[in-house]
């Protein structure tokens, strides 16, 4: 409640100065035809007593110190920011965002949207921000994913947005009074959003350039009768860059119109009547301040003609497609759209005065419709009109310095906000926050005027400083406070949930959140809660589905995949049903096949899904990509093949695509093909770790000794990335086996077995490359920890036997081994044939011809067995009561070769195809 009452102070500064300028109007003054000539004479400085020429180094001193203090209590407010990682939309606009990666080409940020998206599509989010993103790469080329500096740059633009900011209220404000609103906007919670949020860096770059221009228009018009170009022109470069960083930056254009008539010209309401009725009525030639006037102000319409016309060539005239959960008002009908909307302006008025809950989402059900006149919270509606209406009959009443201090703080609160109002058209949200860091400008502007009024008529001075060190230590301690909750996206939704109970988006991204921990059961319950509280949101579902997949729950998880896909709206005859469903709504078709497509079975069954999703989004590609994966498993190569390349039309810039269908070519056994778009796909993104994976496994295979360091340099470049896994080294160790290195060798297979204690391939070739360096006593634990995992290895089998018989003279060992691979397989030649030895060795030489026959019989054009059954009858023939003979022509046959044995099973790149499951839990966020 004491916060409350603090924050009352806002309130009442705004009132006392309505109050005060509606009771100093002494009426309308006479005009003359053109009259703002007669009204240059009075201006803000005089009506506040301050004088135009102070005392220099005094003034310039006390300056310093302000712009100093400003930034330090700015950047202290947002210090603790730094800790936090990348959180709830940073996932989309960061790390999942390609146009950040340097093997994007620069160009691609002016074709693709704000997430990365192609902006023409269909499914993109139609927020066209490309410098923004520019500096999202820079960022990348310093750090990578590193959120330290991602927060840095915020904070370091967030003072620069404080010091112009400054430097704009001292041109309206006396120095004290224009150091106090500033205050109040550096620490204003309000902002954590836009400053500690990652992607709300739009709105704070926005904002730097929004500052700029506005400061060089005032620049272009110090002279009333005569334009100064230069700036004017740096005003329009300045415009645009503002607009390319978020949308919300072309409004200043309209502040530099209001600024033009109402602070230049010193016009007001009857000044602009008067002069209209006399360009209709005269013949007389308006004076050169109106021509300069109109010139100025008819720059600045074709500018914002001239940005619009860019945007919706790029953009195309095709909205972006929103839920009724992104923005319920947007499907309401008639009048609880229009009662919701107006509304929603008290709501986010309220949340610039008293900035106490605060939630990163406000969608779905946080804020019930209006949905009738006689609801009190039209209240709100009608008393935050009747206190513009106050304000802005202030400024046409009044002629003094009031109302352009009024008329500018107005300007500034409302024309920013005018984009996301749903005022003109609909927008993807209800309420956000960071889209109120520019509009917070005006009501600092504002409050810090009403301050000096405060200031100047009452008395109790010492009791208004208190006020304003409570509402400035408290502000400052709610904003660091605040920061901490955008730490992880648990935390940040968390904090949500205590502000909105029934927001079921705030549900699943708690869910998703501790999804991403493998917590599973823990999200199962906030993916449940999020189905209470919106039991009609696809997506909610769609969670608890793919949550009892992750659980092993698999009759359940289809249960809701179903009901989810229930839920999805029926096409309409004539309309286009892709206009009618959310992108990641089709997500349900995705986790539904990928759940039954579990059962060989119903493979059909999930193929026939995934051409379902494509029917309803022809563009949709990882239904393309998923659909090839099952393709394949069917056996149908060339149908799959035939789905990439229909989804290479959609995006040629694929990296997934490309992989999948080397994937394909090596299920044709087409290895050249095959290498060629691994190579294209690691030609777009040099990271993908797949293509890297098995290009260079590929590589390995064929034996080629020229393309040798290209496996080694990408297999290198998976360890340089951190994509640590036992097949990376498995497959180190592999090369340096071909290149006779085998200390590497042992290095890499050792690593491999340490991740994988069962990791069947890595163990027999260790074991192997140990017993041919003449190392056989090391290889035996290696092979026993292999048979341990895998008892049914038979090549692991022979090569134990040859090293029990022929280095640790265990003959009872060896034969067990022969005997449990024949037991497995009977016509198995090389256990056949080292049982027979074993037998020799013994001295059963009658056995051992009898065993060598059988195995002569199983590969009658085997040599080396002819040889030994030879060898063996001819000494039965010379001595029948000799037991001592060894056999000694014979030997065991080891595995014939190491590649073999050692190549990665084909499976491993046969049915590799790039799955994105993951996708299912950001398109919720």
């Amino acid at each position: 409640m004491r916060a409350y009452l603090i924050q009352l102070l806002y309130v009442f500064t705004l009132w006392f100065n309505t109050v005060k300028s509606v009771n100093s109007v002494d009426g309308p003054t006479p005009v003359c035809p053109f009259p703002a000539q007669t009204n240059k004479g009075t201006g803000i400085r005089q009506h506040l007593n301050v004088p135009d020429q102070e005392q220099g180094g005094m003034m310039n001193q006390i300056q310093t110190g302000y712009y100093v203090a400003v930034a330090v209590l700015a950047s202290v407010c947002y210090l603790n920011s730094l800790g936090c990682g990348f959180v709830f939309d940073d996932v989309s606009a960061i790390k999942d965002n390609r146009d950040l990666r340097p093997e994007t080409p620069l160009i691609n940020l002016f074709w693709n949207d704000f997430w990365g998206t192609p902006i023409h599509k269909e499914h993109s989010h139609k927020s066209y921000r490309p410098l923004c993103v520019l500096t999202f790469r820079l960022n990348y080329l310093i750090s990578e994913l590193e959120p330290f500096s991602y927060h840095l740059i915020n904070i370091i633009l967030h003072v620069i947005v404080c010091l112009l900011f400054l430097g704009i209220t001292r041109r309206f404000l006396p120095e004290g009074a224009s150091f106090i609103a500033t205050i109040l906007f550096a620490i204003h919670p309000i902002h954590t959003e836009a400053v500690t949020g990652v992607v709300g860096r739009a709105e704070i770059l926005s904002s730097v350039f929004f500052l700029l221009a506005f400061s060089s228009y005032a620049k272009a018009t110090v002279k009333v009768h005569q334009t100064e170009w230069p700036p004017f022109l740096q005003c329009i470069l300045f415009v645009t860059a503002a607009t390319l960083c978020k949308e919300q930056g072309i409004t200043v254009l309209g502040v530099c119109g209001i600024y033009e008539m109402f602070i230049v010209q010193k016009l007001r309401l009857h000044d602009l009547l008067y002069v209209g009725k006399t360009i209709v009525a005269s013949k007389a030639q308006p004076p050169p301040w109106f021509w300069e006037m109109m010139l100025r102000l008819a720059a600045l319409v074709l500018s914002a003609l001239g940005l619009l016309f860019g945007r919706f060539q790029v953009m195309g005239a095709q909205l972006p497609v929103f839920t009724r959960f992104d923005n319920p008002a947007a499907v309401a009908t008639s009048p609880a759209r229009q009662l919701t909307y107006n509304y929603l302006l008290s709501v986010n008025a309220w949340l610039l005065l008293f900035p106490s809950s605060l939630c990163c989402d406000w969608t779905m059900g946080t804020i019930p419709l209006v949905e009738s006149f006689i609801d009190f919270r039209n209240l709100a509606t009608l008393s935050l009109y009747f206190c513009l209406v106050m304000l802005v009959w202030s400024v046409f009443s009044s002629d003094d310095g009031h109302a352009e201090v009024v008329i500018m703080g107005l300007a500034l609160l409302v024309l920013p906000f005018l984009p996301a109002s749903n005022l003109f058209f609909p927008v993807g949200f209800v309420v956000a926050e960071r889209i109120l860091y520019t509009p917070s400008m005006g009501l600092c502007l504002l409050v810090g005027y009403g301050w000096h009024i405060l200031m100047e008529k009452i008395k109790w001075k010492p009791m208004l400083w208190i006020l304003l060190t409570v509402l400035v230590l408290s502000h400052s301690l709610k904003t660091i406070v605040r920061n901490f909750d955008w730490k992880s996206e648990y935390t940040l939704f968390m904090a949500g949930l205590k502000v909105n109970k029934e927001n079921a988006k705030l549900y699943n991204n708690v869910g998703h959140a501790l999804e991403g921990e493998g917590k599973y059961k823990e999200a199962l319950a906030y993916f449940l809660e999020a189905v209470r509280a919106q039991d009609d949101d696809i997506g909610a579902h769609i969670n608890v589905g793919r949550t009892y997949n992750n659980l092993q729950r698999y009759n359940e998880a289809e249960e809701s995949f179903w009901k989810a896909k229930a839920l999805l709206p029926r096409p309409k005859s004539g309309e286009p049903y892709k206009a009618r469903i959310a992108p990641n709504h089709l997500n349900v078709f995705l986790n539904l096949a990928n759940l039954i497509s579990r059962n060989k079975s119903r493979l059909e069954e999930a193929d026939a899904l995934y051409r379902q999703a494509i029917s309803m989004r022809a563009d949709y590609i990882q239904a393309y990509i998923n659909r090839g994966d099952i393709l394949i498993k069917l056996n149908r190569t060339q149908e799959a093949q035939e789905v990439y390349e229909r989804a290479l039309q959609f995006d040629s810039s694929n990296p997934d695509i490309y992989y999948n269908l080397g994937v394909v070519y090596l299920e044709q056994r087409k290895a050249t093909q095959a290498m060629v778009y691994f190579n294209k796909a690691l030609e777009i993104d040099p990271n993908h770790e797949q293509a890297l994976m098995n290009s260079a496994v590929l590589i390995q295979e064929s034996g080629n000794t020229r393309l040798r360091h290209v496996a080694y340099e990408r297999l290198q470049h998976l360890l340089d990335k951190g994509k640590t896994n036992e097949r990376v080294y498995f497959n180190l160790g592999m090369l340096a086996m071909d290149e006779k290195s085998t200390a590497k060798a042992e290095m890499w297979f050792k690593k491999a077995i340490q991740i994988r204690e069962d990791f069947r391939s890595a163990l027999f070739n260790l074991a192997l490359l140990l017993s041919d360096s003449q190392r056989p006593l090391e290889a035996v634990p290696f092979l026993k920890q292999l048979l341990k995992h895998h008892t049914d290895h038979v090549k692991g089998l022979i090569l134990l036997g040859d090293i029990y018989i022929n280095h640790m003279k265990d003959l009872e060992a060896a034969e067990k081994c022969y005997v449990k691979i024949l037991h497995m397989d009977p016509n198995n030649v090389q256990a056949k044939h080292n049982l027979c030895v074993v037998y020799v060795e013994r001295g059963q030489l009658a056995l051992g011809e009898q065993c060598l026959q059988e195995a002569a019989s199983l590969a009658p054009k085997e040599e080396y067995i002819q040889r030994h059954l030879q060898i063996v009858r001819a000494r039965l023939q010379k001595s029948h009561t000799a037991n001592k003979g060894s056999a000694s022509g014979s030997k065991v046959v080891k595995p014939k070769t190491k590649h073999q044995n050692t190549a990665v099973p084909r499976n491993l790149i046969g049915t590799e195809t790039y799955h994105d499951e993951n996708n299912h839990i950001t398109s919720e966020l």
